[in-house]
């Protein structure tokens, strides 16, 4: 019997992984491997989509409060300005703490665009996640929510759409009536709504006197939680000699009780008695801020009872995301 000769097929085209389109993880890959795509290319889209962006809002104007409003404030509005010209019919973009029904962004029925911050996401890149539903919302149709959903891998992030100079300047509000043009004439039901929404949130005030921090109100004892913009090593190296030297408090009995980790960043937080408004805390902020320069200005070993400290800040430390 004569030897069947092997069958040979054309090759494919090669594309360069750029060029790679996304289809279905059971469907060949586009790349002509002969392998399916989830096994081939869609792996490392997917790996891309996943990877955790630890500081997702590095590089824009205000990070400290961009991770307060993520995680720490509950109703706050910042005015956003885009590198490029809005388009037509969308007279300003809002950033927003929380929409209604959580949706992650609102196309308002004058053409205005709300984009809301405290949603889960998709990704592990909160930046690209919020840019790609940002994009959607400035296409909607007036009077429509934009829905959730994956953003693609290559896409861009909030620091390739906003404007670097732009001020990030949050507006905190005592209640949610932001999310209607106009509370006061409100339906009963948009009404009940708000009612709950604003039952729930936490009284907290912005400090004017030093950046990322805010003061809150709570049934037992208030506090003041500080979004810092240093590497946490040393954070906590100034803190740990701070408060081993007795100067870490925001004066009579208030305490340095621990911090978060949050995107990035370390979040300090102070326990203050009932009665210090923040109008009483912004002094001593003020003053703390320029110990804590000091003290991270010095590089010299921690002593035994900075080291006891730093463990003691240490163990209290908690991880928001």
């Amino acid at each position: 019997m004569a030897k069947k000769r092997p069958q040979t097929k054309a090759k494919q085209p090669q594309l360069s992984d750029g060029e790679i389109p996304v289809v279905g993880a059971r469907e060949p890959c586009p790349c002509g491997s002969g392998r399916r795509y989830k096994a081939c290319h869609g792996r490392a889209a997917a790996h891309a989509v996943t990877e955790l962006v630890h500081r997702p809002f590095e590089g824009l104007p205000g990070e400290g409060d961009w991770v307060a409003l993520r995680e720490l404030v509950p109703a706050a509005t910042v005015e956003l300005k885009l590198k490029e010209s809005l388009p037509e019919g969308v007279p300003s973009v809002t950033l927003a703490t929380v929409l209604p029904m959580a949706w992650p962004a609102l196309r308002r029925d004058d053409g205005t665009v709300l984009l809301g911050l405290q949603n889960d996401t998709a990704s592990g890149d909160i930046s690209r996640d919020l840019a790609e539903t940002l994009q959607r919302a400035l296409t909607a149709q007036p009077g429509t929510p934009v829905e959730s959903r994956r953003a693609p891998a290559g896409g861009p992030r909030l620091q390739d759409l906003l404007d670097p100079e732009g001020a990030f300047e949050p507006v905190v509000h005592s209640g949610f009536e932001f999310w209607v043009p106009d509370a006061e004439n409100a339906t009963p039901e948009v009404t009940a709504s708000l009612e709950r929404a604003n039952a729930a949130a936490i009284p907290t005030v912005k400090l004017s006197g030093v950046d990322a921090a805010y003061w809150c109100e709570t049934p037992d004892k208030n506090h003041l939680r500080w979004v810092m913009p240093y590497a946490e090593e040393q954070l906590l190296d100034a803190l740990a000699r701070l408060h081993a030297a007795g100067r870490s408090s925001l004066g009579e009995g208030t305490r340095l009780v621990g911090s978060f980790r949050a995107h990035g960043l370390t979040v300090p937080v102070w326990d203050l008695p009932t009665g210090v408004t923040a109008d009483d805390i912004e002094k001593p902020a003020a003053e703390f801020a320029e110990r804590l320069t000091t003290a991270l200005a010095t590089d010299a070993p921690l002593t035994a009872d900075e080291r006891r400290a730093r463990g003691g800040l240490t163990n209290r430390q908690v991880t928001l995301s």
